[in-house]
């Protein structure tokens, strides 16, 4: 038979570990044949080239970013495939399989939960007897009499043969996201989730884990994401990883992993703090929400205290890099309640906050109760929220545009100089700011166009001159500093209206070309000529005290001069400060 597994992913750089473990345990008796496409590839495409290859047997890796898709892609296939036997699995379509078989005609088997031993099972059935009512864990219709076999058993994970050996998946290492487990199962019942309906945690056999990581990094992955959903619930096992991976890691390889923060040990960040490479190490963070409430009545155990002390420890170590996630719209949590979360967790300044709305998943105890709490939401995956009992639709849309400037202004550090003074000392609060100008964002229909770096630095001037005035010159001075600290290169024309002259400029210039030891001993070992400081270096005047600020944290009105100067071999600013009227400079 020819076998193809297949999915479309959100992006080209992801993979999907589904399909190699089905191909790794279906082998040597069949070879299953991967073909990953996007969900941006247009769907007659994708059924070309399945057509094509002239397959079999299709089997479908389902998740709710790509189930739309894929119906459409099926439909198609079945017209123009009528013999080929189409498969589906994952965690969209285990729940609910008899609609996706009605909602689909051209479906004809639906893998139920874990697929690796299910699948190869029915591939011998469609290879050899037909007898599917002897498969373990499928869907299928017999004529329209929907059918459902008992469950098939769990696999032992130890016993799993490797999914990372496939000399295909070589070349393309290093380009994308290669995923891993090294468990199955959540400890935890949160009713939003679907890995609450797994009870129980299993592991994979460790060792085998690290041959695999090595692997891996001999063939040039880059970023390798540890799926499990609480990769810290054994700290022997999270402990006896991080210790491998900080001995053996190769340079310029990036590991994530989702962590439950409120059970973490002050001693397992101790040690990170201590012994790991900076930036070898990501975490994420499922905050989801701080009202206690809330969190009793989707069964969520979060000890808000100890996460915070994890974060905090682990921000102050400097060496972990922390996304935190939060969703709107969870029960009983209203506009205000958010707010009350969003300040919350954004006081702890993750370097990533995601912002993210309630999905009522198929399968989840949330999605059963829905009417409990008057849920309304999209009928189509990504089934996302549109309102609740106490979250009206108008308050989802203010929420939307608070997320949409936060992914701009936070998450991607371009300014966090000017973001910061503007949420702790202009706004009463940080989401007060983001909540104030995403509303203005909208109102000036800015989510609608494209956007330069310098343009965004533009729009929060612009923003800011009109609804906070008075704090605009200090906003400008750190806007300035932001902007020039990322740039590679010396400006042509710089996004603002300079203060001052180019004659009003040159004696500052000519002071440092003359006397460059007055800067610094490592501005004059730069051995600028007239030619380099006018080239390479670009002076603005800045309205406050930098070095007080960066001692005190206070914003201290002062007239001060700041000289950027751009490497043109190797790229990158480096950046001083000095008063006008001495050009004692220091390094920034």
């Amino acid at each position: 038979m020819k076998i193809i597994g297949t999915t479309l992913n959100a992006k080209y750089i992801h993979t999907n570990l589904a399909l190699r473990y089905l191909k790794a345990y279906a082998a040597p008796d069949y070879n299953v044949e991967i073909v990953e496409y996007t969900i941006k590839d247009p769907v007659m495409n994708i059924v070309t080239d399945l057509y094509k290859r002239n397959p079999d047997v299709i089997g479908f890796s389902c998740y709710i970013w790509n189930m739309e898709e894929i119906k459409k892609v099926v439909t198609i296939l079945k017209k123009v495939l009528p013999d080929v036997h189409i498969v589906l699995g994952g965690p969209e379509v285990t729940y609910d399989p008899f609609f996706w078989l009605r909602e689909i005609p051209g479906v004809d088997f639906i893998v139920i939960g874990e697929g690796e031993a299910t699948f190869k099972n029915l591939l011998a059935e469609i290879d050899g007897r037909k007898d599917f009512h002897q498969v373990q864990g499928i869907a299928f219709l017999e004529g329209t009499k929907p059918i459902i076999t008992p469950p098939a058993a769990k696999v032992d994970l130890k016993t799993l043969p490797s999914p990372f050996r496939f000399e295909e998946d070589i070349p393309n290492l290093s380009k994308r996201i290669t995923y891993i487990e090294t468990s199955r199962g959540c400890p935890f019942n949160c009713q939003f989730c679907l890995s609450s309906i797994e009870t129980g945690v299993r592991f994979f056999d460790r060792e085998r884990i690290k041959d695999d990581i090595r692997f891996l990094m001999k063939n040039g992955a880059k970023t390798i994401k540890f799926m499990d959903r609480t990769f810290n619930i054994s700290r022997s096992y999270a402990l006896d990883i991080f210790d491998f991976l900080i001995a053996e890691h190769e340079p310029g390889c990036v590991f994530q992993f989702e962590i439950t923060a409120d059970i973490m040990k002050p001693e397992v960040i101790e040690y990170l703090n201590e012994k790991a490479p900076k930036g070898l190490f990501r975490f994420e963070i499922g905050v989801q929400s701080t009202n206690d409430y809330t969190n009793e009545l989707v069964k969520r155990k979060q000890n808000f205290e100890k996460l915070k002390r994890t974060v905090t420890m682990i921000k102050d170590g400097a060496k972990v890099d922390q996304h935190l996630d939060l969703i709107a719209g969870l029960p009983e949590e209203n506009y205000d309640s958010f707010r009350k979360t969003f300040n919350d967790v954004f006081e702890m300044r993750p370097e990533e906050l995601q912002l993210g709305f309630l999905k009522m998943l198929r399968g989840t105890g949330l999605r059963q109760q829905a009417k409990q709490w008057d849920y309304q939401y999209m009928d189509q995956a990504p089934y996302e929220i549109v309102s609740n009992n106490v979250m009206p639709f108008t308050d989802i849309i203010r929420i939307k545009q608070v997320e949409d400037v936060l992914e701009k202004y936070w998450n991607d550090h371009r300014m966090d100089l000017g973001v910061e003074y503007l949420v702790s000392t202009v706004y009463s609060s940080p989401f007060d700011f983001f909540q104030e100008f995403g509303s203005y964002w909208e109102e000036m229909n800015w989510s609608r166009i494209g956007h330069q770096p310098e343009d965004l630095f533009k729009r929060l001037a612009e923003f800011n001159e009109k609804t906070h005035p008075e704090s605009q010159e200090m906003l400008l001075s750190l806007l300035k500093i932001d902007y020039l600290k990322k740039l590679s290169f010396k400006p042509r024309k710089p996004w603002w209206v300079s203060s001052m002259t180019k004659q009003e400029k040159s004696p500052y210039y000519q002071a440092a070309i003359k006397e460059p030891e007055r800067v610094s001993p490592e501005f004059a070992e730069l051995h600028l000529n007239e030619k380099d400081m006018y080239k390479h270096v670009l002076i603005e005047e800045i309205d406050f005290d930098y070095h007080h600020y960066l001692k005190t944290g206070e914003y201290r009105t002062q007239k001060n001069l700041l000289l950027a100067y751009f490497n043109p071999k190797e790229g990158g600013s480096k950046l001083f400060i000095t008063k006008p009227d001495n050009l004692l400079l220091q390094n920034v």
